[in-house]
């Protein structure tokens, strides 16, 4: 290699220039095949969800391995299974204590739905899945690893987790209030399991579960109503039950979450896989 393919190879593999690349490629992806929320032509949403979620990895592999040139032990498929299934469990978990404890507090009721269609529910997970792998191929695949070589995990962590929150400022029946809550519990969570596991595969399961578990309750998922098995009855404060946001704009799921992210942020550091500013150019596998 010339010295002027060598330069060039090295302003891309930088990550202030494979992000930002990353990043509109992903969404221009997702975009364009991404099925519409709300949709009810369940044929469509099940093969563009699955359409999207294999062009979405695609791209992502294209990204890192032939512009940044990164290793990709994020998507290692020896531990995809166990690491995916680990992930749901943890998601199953903490949406489960978090609607306990807001039902101790008489917060929610629960009753069973109409019969609903078996295709509308497959059709409704297989959304949730797809746009679990999307964010999480952009916020901690793209730019938690991204941010975390320049700054390291501190920073990845914060500015991440900010952004995440701001993010869902668009949903409907969004506030302030409600993008903080998103960005504690949800961008800092995530977060600090990527950064704990090393693997999208967990936290793409964490992500899934999360948001089927609050639809299939019939909590609204970030503001957006969808149909469940239950249906739920809400009493009190918007501060115990989230509102019409759903429980995401809960307290009690940020403390629940918060206390979590601690947890995981703790085990990153004993297994070694926490990046300080000094080491962030090396590494991780």
């Amino acid at each position: 290699m010339n010295e002027k393919s060598s330069k060039l190879a090295s302003f891309f593999q930088h990550p202030l220039v494979w992000m930002p690349i990353g990043f509109i490629l992903l969404v221009l992806c997702n975009g364009l095949l991404g099925p519409m929320i709300g949709s009810t032509d369940i044929p469509f949403v099940v093969s563009m969800s699955l359409v999207s979620g294999i062009v979405c990895v695609a791209a992502y592999i294209l990204i890192m391995k032939v512009i940044a040139r990164r290793r990709l032990s994020e998507l290692t498929l020896g531990q995809a299974g166990r690491e995916t299934l680990l992930g749901i469990g943890t998601g199953i978990l903490f949406i489960g204590i978090s609607v306990l404890i807001i039902m101790a507090f008489g917060g929610y009721s629960f009753h069973r739905s109409p019969a609903g269609s078996t295709g509308v529910l497959i059709a409704g997970l297989l959304l949730f899945a797809s746009a679990a792998l999307f964010e999480e191929l952009v916020f901690r695949g793209l730019l938690v690893q991204g941010i975390e070589r320049l700054s390291g995990s501190w920073v990845a962590l914060a500015l991440t987790s900010i952004f995440f929150g701001g993010v869902h400022l668009a949903n409907p029946n969004a506030t302030l209030l409600s993008a903080a809550a998103i960005a504690v519990e949800a961008g800092l969570l995530l977060g600090a399991a990527f950064l704990w596991r090393r693997n999208l595969w967990f936290v793409t399961g964490l992500h899934f579960a999360w948001n089927s578990c609050v639809s299939l309750l019939g909590i609204p998922v970030s503001g957006i109503d969808s149909a469940g098995l239950f249906e739920v009855r809400v009493a009190g404060s918007d501060l115990l039950t989230g509102g019409a946001f759903g429980i995401e704009a809960s307290i009690v799921p940020v403390i629940v979450g918060l206390l979590l992210s601690l947890w995981m942020v703790a085990r990153a550091h004993t297994a070694g896989h926490w990046r300080s500013f000094r080491n962030r150019r090396q590494d991780i596998v």
